[in-house]
């Protein structure tokens, strides 16, 4: 049993704005230190880990550890359709997790069922990454947003103050190159040189819900999964997306 509450009902909406980018169906674990949720897309090409921390909710009581299995694209339509100021409560009711909008002199309550949702990721990758970045949120989502335009991949490169990004279509090609100081790149950390090439479509899924003003951190190492992390509140978004490797 458990029931847990918070008083803004658009921060929830929009850390599952986050997770459903990738995902349409997971598996929540309910602890006394919070929520969290580890999978993997359909494809096994991208991964995200989330943790919301109990200090996040103004009400959080559990009498053991919850595993809640939900369909998160049927949640994500219930949270979209919160309204200004109303606060949530969710609990376990016969198997159903019930989500209860609070606005002022007003309540509606859903009823979502519970789903069986086979735990397939117990831990993040173990990956010793060789560069690490971090960019101003919204420039870096317009990054991809003009590489979209003309191919359906996006290479990263980092080195020594630089990170690099490119792509090619045949409808033309794109660089951009940033430095440490100043701009866009808030900080750049690299033991050595990396450079990877990613899935676009995936890319887009996992910036857009990056808050305005928030930075995202980027780790690389050539030839393997990218990490992309970003805070939504107290709460901890990662992303791993596998590189594009040509035949």
């Amino acid at each position: 049993m458990f029931e847990i509450r918070i008083d803004n009902a658009k921060y929830w909406k929009d850390c599952v704005s986050a997770i459903v980018s990738l995902v349409d169906e997971g598996l929540f674990t309910i602890s006394k230190e919070g929520i969290s949720l580890k999978a993997m897309d359909p494809s096994s090409i991208s991964m995200i880990s989330f943790t919301m921390p109990n200090k996040a909710f103004s009400k959080f009581t559990t009498e053991k550890n919850a595993n809640v299995g939900l369909n998160i694209d049927n949640l994500n339509k219930i949270l979209s359709r919160t309204r200004d100021g109303e606060a949530l409560v969710m609990k376990d009711v016969d198997n159903k997790l019930s989500l209860e909008f609070i606005g002022q002199g007003s309540r509606r309550r859903y009823r979502l069922p519970m789903v069986e949702v086979k735990k397939s990721v117990e831990k993040e990758p173990s990956i010793e990454f060789d560069s690490n970045v971090e960019i101003n949120g919204e420039p870096f989502k317009d990054i991809v947003k003009d590489a979209s335009l003309i191919s359906s991949y996006i290479s990263f490169k980092a080195a020594k103050d630089q990170f690099s990004v490119s792509a090619r279509g045949d409808s033309g090609e794109l660089e951009e190159l940033h430095d440490a100081e100043g701009g866009i790149m808030r900080k750049i950390d690299t033991k050595k040189g990396a450079e990877s090439t990613f899935n676009l479509e995936f890319l887009e899924n996992m910036v857009r819900s990056c808050p305005t003003g928030n930075n995202i951190h980027i780790s690389l190492k050539s030839n393997e999964p990218l990490r992309m992390k970003y805070n939504i509140g107290d709460s901890e978004v990662v992303y791993y997306l596998a590189p594009y490797m040509e035949e």
